[in-house]
């Protein structure tokens, strides 16, 4: 009983410092401290992306030369310099130094982009068919490079960490009762996911809508288009039959609420261009 209760202070205490330092990053945009654990900062993360983009390029087909391709580069060296100006006009000079942006088209039905770490962009042919215009393209780049800007991947990483460490921690706790070891183990996961990662991944996706329609409006898109694109997004998936599952079990909001809010933050983010002499918007 002795050493149960010295594994159980001392699995406590792990966590306790753990989460004293998660906190240690703020995320530019928001002024919010982020969770940051050791191990998942830039140097660390950053290369480990690149590997990856460059091996899911060397398994999957990269569309070059061609207009959509074209556009996809342009759109993000528009966007990678609205971000750029800013972070600078915001104190955050020298931010993106490590980045290495880079844009490519992959020929895939499937409707998604994504943006790792570090500024490396894939946009799937399949997305092309509801973001029917440069500047719903625009919207999706903004978003996506929106998620590396606010260190979501570092976020991510770090709450997978501390789920781990929860883990751990109640299987040491409850080693000795075989019953609620088991109760534990079964309920575990999912309640960690449902009250814990599920939320997370939510906020992050909102935050990134509100980044990203701010980042097109001062690359000269018209931020309105993001909430057309949305609502092109909930047409395709009512054509497709699917239904979208509730809210609470989603890593995403509900597209009626991100037309809404983004509905909502157009004017502003039109009235944040105009900071940077944007008065004109590109359709």
């Amino acid at each position: 009983m002795i050493i149960y209760k010295m594994k159980l202070k001392q699995s406590i205490g792990i966590l306790g410092v753990v989460l004293l330092i998660a906190s240690c990053a703020t995320n530019p945009f928001t002024g919010k401290k982020t969770m940051a654990l050791p191990g998942t900062g830039n140097a660390t993360l950053f290369p480990q992306a690149f590997a990856q983009y460059n091996t899911f390029l060397s398994e999957n087909k990269p569309v070059t030369g061609t207009a959509q391709a074209k556009m996809i580069t342009r759109v993000g060296q528009r966007i990678a310099v609205a971000a750029n100006k800013w972070l600078d006009a915001n104190g955050h000079q020298g931010y993106l130094k490590d980045y290495k942006w880079e844009y490519n088209l992959v020929d895939d039905p499937t409707v998604n982009a994504w943006c790792m770490p570090g500024g490396k962009i894939v946009f799937y042919t399949g997305i092309l068919e509801i973001a029917d215009t440069e500047a719903k393209v625009a919207a999706i780049m903004g978003h996506e490079v929106a998620h590396a800007l606010g260190n979501h991947g570092q976020q991510r990483m770090s709450a997978g960490m501390l789920q781990q460490i929860g883990n751990v921690a109640g299987n040491i706790a409850f080693a000795n009762n075989p019953q609620t070891l088991a109760i534990f183990n079964q309920s575990y996961g999912i309640g960690s996911n449902v009250l814990g990662v599920l939320p997370f991944s939510r906020k992050h996706e909102t935050e990134s809508d509100d980044i990203g329609i701010l980042l097109m409006a001062i690359a000269g898109y018209n931020p309105d288009q993001a909430a057309e694109l949305w609502k092109g997004m909930k047409a395709n998936s009512q054509k497709k039959g699917g239904q979208a599952p509730p809210q609470f079990l989603s890593t995403h909001p509900s597209n009626d609420e991100r037309i809404a809010n983004l509905t909502a933050k157009a004017a502003f983010a039109k009235t944040e261009a105009k900071k940077f002499g944007v008065t004109q918007f590109r359709n």
